[in-house]
């Protein structure tokens, strides 16, 4: 005769039969996308590079797309202080940063300071990577991204402005991106030149106005994202 008693042996053979726990799904990726209009998909009837990423990393990933046509680096500062979007921030598993272009596209209009300009690029997009990370309470991936140009590009750029001034807006550009590289380095982002999805003449990847990605330029964009993911 067995010495247990029976409500643990009865125990004892449910715990055989039980069902092993599911092990948890790991949580699917939110990628935040701060910015102005080209992360927004301005001028393409298409889905945006941040929505086509997201997409890349999991059919399940969610994009909150917080890029607003024609903010400026201070304009994004702005926004990652209230509280809809601090709330975006902490949710996310991946924040993009795409500003700045429209900081430097009116020194090239107006013929101001680049070097002027491009220091207060660098400091406002430090400052947005360091409120996202203050935001979201632990470590979170930070891109900053580059321009392949701040204004008009291709052969919409080059009726534009001419052979010289196309060559003055790749030196705007030059400063932009300089100042977002080392914005990106003193705050713990990754930099990512996207004038590598550009290669050769732009053009193709353009949308009409010559300014903003058509739907090959955000496919581009989102596979640099992808292959540096």
């Amino acid at each position: 005769m067995s010495r247990w008693p029976l409500a643990v042996v009865a125990l004892l053979s449910l715990n055989a039969c039980a069902t092993p726990e599911p092990e948890p799904r790991p949580e699917e990726p939110v990628v935040v996308t701060l910015g102005d209009s080209v992360p927004a998909g301005t001028g393409c009837d298409c889905r945006p590079f941040p929505d086509l990423y997201a997409r890349l990393l999991s059919s399940h990933a969610a994009s909150i797309n917080l890029a607003q046509p024609g903010f400026t680096a201070a304009d994004v500062r702005e926004q990652v202080g209230t509280s809809d979007v601090r709330d975006d921030i902490r949710s996310a598993s991946l924040v993009v940063v795409m500003a700045g272009a429209n900081d430097m596209a009116e020194a090239f209009d107006g013929g101001e300071d680049y070097p002027g300009t491009a220091r207060a690029v660098q400091e406002t997009v430090s400052s947005i990577v360091d409120t996202v990370r203050s935001e979201h309470g632990s470590p979170v991936t930070v891109l900053v991204l580059g321009y392949w140009n701040v204004v008009r590009d291709g052969e919409v750029g080059l009726s534009t402005y001419g052979a010289d001034g196309l060559e003055e807006a790749r030196r705007a550009t030059r400063y932009c991106n300089d100042a977002l590289r080392r914005a990106a380095e003193h705050s713990g982002a990754t930099y990512l030149d996207t004038s590598v999805a550009f290669t050769g003449d732009p053009t193709a990847f353009l949308a009409p106005d010559g300014d903003h990605p058509n739907a090959a330029g955000h496919e581009a964009i989102a596979a640099l994202l992808y292959g540096h993911h």
